[in-house]
């Protein structure tokens, strides 16, 4: 406890002194002022696409010492023959970069630079005036790639076959699936056709293609993107005709087997009976289980049978082959 004496004014005037002295701490040496130099670009992307090279890239948000970025940020992207201390001099000043949300964007002919190894370098400049330290990517440049023509899509019972013309060697298949916002990537392939087996009916799907070249480990090179095509996926594709039928008569009917078919969407089987050589009627339709028992008979006659199978569709198999059978 502080014990306070003497004139009321003094004492007041103690008491905060020593509440003071309780609260105060060191104050040490003024920090250095802030650089304020942009963090150096962390993403970027150059991509060789038919006639032009592209680049992308992302602009920091903040300075190097972590604080924010005061706007306007401008960027600074070059593209020079070489790689290395030498590339700076060489290079020159990308025209127009657009930049809109913070992503930048910017685009050159090739023509220039086939044949040789270019770096394309980002900068970027703060309302200040600070310049950050440059991020390139150093990459060969080759002959543009023909783009695939005609590309065609169809139907099949094993899912849409994709065909299209172009040169020999690899080509990247893009997919947009129903209400989708955009393609991704679904095969690489070393032809000219494909089969997207992954579809549900019912379900739209569109596709493109581009041609792609592997220039290395890393990188790669790729066309314009073909034609659009489109279609919707419709099961119209009826399944196998079942085969092995056996038919084994008993002491009061007919015991029919069959192998099972593997088809995804099977339903079940359907059973065709005829009397001698009249005309086959259909006598039940069955589950998946390939097997019947035909209790409808009588003493003495022969029996013809053929089986069927349909799908959740409705659609419907040719017949398999007929056998017969004779009640005793």
């Amino acid at each position: 406890m502080i014990m306070l004496w003497g004139r009321p004014g003094r004492g007041a005037a103690l008491l905060v002194f020593f509440l003071l002295l309780d609260g105060c701490g060191y104050v040490g040496d003024p920090l250095p002022p802030l650089v304020n130099m942009p963090a150096r670009v962390e993403y970027l992307s150059v991509i060789e696409r038919g006639t032009r090279i592209l680049v992308q890239f992302s602009l920091p948000e903040k300075t190097t010492e972590g604080v924010a970025i005061k706007t306007p940020l401008k960027a600074d992207v070059r593209i020079g023959a070489g790689s290395g201390p030498d590339w700076e001099p060489q290079s020159k000043p990308a025209m127009e970069v657009s930049v809109k949300n913070g992503a930048a964007q910017f685009e050159t002919p090739v023509a220039e630079w086939v044949g040789k190894d270019v770096t394309v370098g980002v900068r970027t400049i703060g309302a200040n005036g600070r310049v950050s330290d440059w991020s390139y990517v150093s990459f060969p440049v080759v002959q543009p790639l023909p783009k695939p023509q005609s590309l065609d899509v169809q139907g099949v019972p094993e899912g849409m076959r994709l065909s299209w013309q172009g040169s020999e060697g690899g080509y990247r298949v893009y997919r947009k699936a129903g209400d989708a916002k955009g393609f991704s990537t679904v095969a690489d392939v070393n032809a000219r056709e494909w089969v997207d087996r992954d579809i549900e009916y019912g379900t739209q799907y569109e596709y493109f293609v581009r041609r792609i070249l592997k220039i290395n480990d890393t990188r790669e090179a790729e066309s314009e993107a073909s034609n659009e095509a489109l279609l919707k996926a419709v099961d119209k594709f009826a399944p196998a005709a079942p085969n092995g039928l056996r038919a084994d008569a008993a002491a009061a009917s007919v015991e029919l087997s069959w192998e099972a078919d593997t088809e995804s969407d099977l339903a079940g089987y359907r059973v065709y009976r005829a009397m001698g050589s009249g005309e086959f009627e259909k006598i039940a339709d069955v589950g998946q289980v390939p097997a019947y028992s035909d209790r409808a008979v009588e003493h003495g006659k022969t029996y013809r049978y053929a089986i069927s199978a349909f799908d959740k569709t409705g659609n419907e198999s040719t017949r398999s082959q007929g056998v017969e059978a004779h009640v005793e």
